[in-house]
């Protein structure tokens, strides 16, 4: 019973810390581009920063860039936990 809990503590927190790392750093990223594009002499970039950033986002999310944004949170949490599990497992194999 002791495994399945620690299992469980473990996957939680990976899948909570795999969805919240993408969301971060795309919303840096755009933050960063937003904040270009008030520069003067550099607001061409950050305008284009912008543009590129929702362009790819509406990609994986059918038109909607924040639809892109939880699909790409959501299939990193995935991924996190199958690493975790697959970690878990090897763990427990050799203790």
């Amino acid at each position: 019973m002791n495994i399945l809990i620690d299992l469980l503590r473990s996957l939680l927190l990976t899948s909570i810390f795999s969805f919240i790392t993408p969301m971060i750093v795309i919303g840096v990223s755009w933050m960063s581009f937003a904040l270009i594009s008030h520069l003067p002499i550099v607001q061409g970039i950050g305008q284009f920063g912008v543009t590129q950033i929702w362009q790819f986002l509406a990609t994986f999310g059918s038109g909607h860039p924040w639809q892109g944004c939880l699909v790409i949170a959501i299939t990193c949490s995935l991924v996190g936990a199958m690493f975790d599990t697959y970690v878990f497992c090897q763990n427990s194999r050799f203790n």
